[in-house]
């Protein structure tokens, strides 16, 4: 064996760093021969090690087969088992033109946000369809996912032409259907090729069991098809970290973005807008003249300027949008469905906020690709919502730059990504100049999560009556029924608010106060329970819009007055016949009765265990608890 030079091992490396660099993903269904195809590239293209095929080759003679082509890429022991691809495998190979990564995703519906995963840095996807199967919802799914992602070039591969004899009308069926579908995506160009991932027709090279085509290998189009270059976009620079080793030296370190700087630049700091200079740039304890994209460098500008984590440095005449309210597209990574009311972490680029999901505008089906009117997303779903910030964030719409309009979701409580988010362009929503006042709810548990622990729903149960009427025992035994079923509630009674010498007084907080803190219980996920007279009907319409009409449950205590006379032992009845009291609701002043409570219950003529058992039925009616 020749032994190769220090002078030629340095020039092969000088070629190997010349030529250019092409990220590409396989996706589609499960079991089209994502894996098979790229095991075939890799052994077509000397791109396996001997070690490596050897054991490929031993693993495949167990299986009755002379090499599995998918056991290259098919690293997990899982995947081996089961025959299908889970994770996303990353391989690399290089030809005489170019430098190669592939990322080989897995095609079954639940390893979708996998797949997201791995097309999210590509250049260009290959998509793979059965020819015996066709185009199926899986299919047309990935398909959508990389066109959203920005993917420009999409190459369709229609495998196992083997199984069906190579038959062009097959393939040509297969081609008309797909590029159908394809034809309202986002793609620059849709290239079809008929190949055999087994057999090895048109992946390498060209294949002459199907004479009726005339295009290129799979080969020759990943060595030919134009690459996007990050440098060619607008300079953007997410601040990673400030080094200041010394009093002298002040530099904001991070990774080019997208676009390029060049020592003597005019940039604006953002959020703070102050402009400045680029007096250096420095990499490796070097100062180079300018930093591309994605060079990871350190900025030196020409003045003091308050940058840190998260801020980003950009061209004076080249600002992007500052916002805190946006539309998006988002694919939906969680098996816990998105909760339009709590707030989650959100990523882009080095900078962290919380942020809520509020509205979805619609949730794309992947069968028709109508746009289904949904209340949330759930797993694998995509839709298009909006999205609302609690600080700003300086975005570009991501068919413009793929860098700063990303982003992913992060649920605050357990860490995990939960979404992948690409920023649309400025509709009807307002930038954060337009509203600055746009800061969404600052809570990170939503209602949702205290209902699924505490196993039931917030609400207010507002009982009004005269005075002596029963409100206070049916309150205090509702209080205890539901503490007996586990449920959390709180009673909120006229004696919580006596004097403080504990002299009775006639007079209570007003029932908007009241239902004030009858909501904060509410939103808490506890069952509040209000016994207050409340004698007017539009203080208590004021309570029930504060509360919530869905949460308010007015029950009218409606006991006879000949009786709640004889239970007065506050002697609120007598105070007011000798004078000294006056305007006593329900005495000497109006009460007037609720036209339409959800329950009315009389404490004189129904059991105290009876009025409970019909509060506990309605809660549940309501859906407040849990039926039974």
């Amino acid at each position: 064996m020749e032994t190769m030079t220090e002078a030629q091992a340095a020039e092969l490396l000088r070629d190997h760093e010349r030529k250019e660099l092409l990220r590409f993903v396989t996706v589609g269904s499960v079991d089209d021969g994502k894996s098979t195809l790229i095991g075939r590239l890799l052994h077509d293209t000397d791109g396996v090690y001997e070690d490596q095929l050897a054991a490929v080759r031993k693993a495949s003679r167990m299986e009755g087969s002379e090499i599995d082509f998918s056991l290259i890429t098919d690293g997990l022991k899982a995947e081996r088992e089961q025959g299908i691809t889970i994770d996303v495998a990353y391989r690399y190979f290089t030809t005489a033109r170019r430098k190669f990564i592939i990322a080989d995703t897995p095609g079954h519906v639940q390893y979708t946000r996998n797949m997201a995963t791995g097309a999210s840095t590509a250049d260009v996807a290959i998509i793979l369809l059965d020819a015996r199967l066709g185009v199926l919802p899986q299919s047309r799914r990935h398909a959508w996912i990389t066109s959203m992602l920005g993917i420009r070039h999409l190459a369709v591969a229609v495998n196992k032409m083997d199984l069906v004899d190579y038959e062009q009308a097959t393939y040509a069926r297969h081609e008309a259907e797909f590029r159908a579908f394809a034809d309202d995506l986002d793609f620059e160009a849709v290239t079809f090729f008929p190949i055999s991932a087994v057999k090895g027709d048109n992946v390498v090279e060209p294949g002459g069991r199907t004479p009726w085509y005339e295009g290129p290998s799979i080969l020759e189009f990943l060595e030919t098809v134009p690459i996007p270059r990050r440098e060619e976009g607008s300079f953007r620079f997410p601040v990673q970290t400030v080094l200041r080793p010394n009093l002298n030296y002040r530099g904001f370190a991070g990774q080019v973005a997208s676009g390029v700087v060049r020592e003597g630049a005019k940039v604006v700091a953002l959020p703070q807008r102050t402009e400045a200079v680029v007096a250096g740039i420095d990499l490796y304890g070097e100062t180079i003249a300018e930093a591309r994209a994605p060079l990871s460098v350190t900025l030196r500008l020409d003045r003091e300027v308050d940058v840190s984590r998260g801020d980003m440095i950009v061209p004076a005449d080249d600002v992007p949008e500052v916002r805190r309210q946006f539309d998006a597209m988002v694919v939906w990574l969680s098996e816990k469905a998105h909760d339009p009311n709590k707030t989650y972490l959100l990523k882009h680029t080095s900078r962290f906020v919380r942020a809520r999901i509020p509205k979805v505008s619609w949730s794309l089906d992947m069968n028709t690709l109508a746009q289904a009117e949904v209340e949330h997303l759930s797993l694998n779903d995509i839709g298009r919502v909006r999205v609302e910030s609690h600080q700003p964030l300086y975005t570009d719409p991501y068919r413009v730059n793929r860098r700063t309009g990303a982003f992913i979701v992060i649920d605050s409580m357990t860490n995990n990504t939960v979404g992948a988010g690409m920023i649309l362009e400025r509709g009807a929503e307002r930038s954060l100049e337009d509203d600055a006042a746009a800061t969404g709810a600052r809570r990170e548990v939503s209602p949702a999560e205290r209902r699924e622990l505490l196993g039931h729903g917030g609400a207010v149960v507002w009982l009004t009556g005269l005075p002596a009427s029963g409100k206070s025992t049916i309150a205090f035994a509702l209080e205890r029924g539901l503490f007996d079923r586990g449920t959390l509630a709180h009673v909120l009674d006229p004696d919580d608010f006596a004097a403080p010498d504990g002299s009775a007084t006639p007079t209570s907080p007003s029932p908007e106060a009241v239902a004030q803190m009858a909501r904060a219980v509410a939103d808490a996920g506890g069952i509040a329970i209000v016994s207050f007279v409340s004698p007017d009907a539009d203080e208590r319409d004021a309570a029930r819009a504060i509360v919530g009409a869905k949460r308010f449950v007015e029950v009218h205590v409606a006991t006879a007055e000949k009786v709640c006379r004889t239970r007065d032992a506050r002697g609120l009845w007598d105070g007011v016949a000798a004078g000294t009291l006056a305007g006593v609701p329900g005495v000497d002043a109006p009460y007037v009765d609720p036209p339409s409570p959800a329950l009315t219950v009389d404490t004189a003529g129904q059991r105290r265990d009876e009025i409970v058992r019909a509060l506990c039925d309605l809660l549940a009616q309501r859906g407040v608890l849990a039926q039974g």
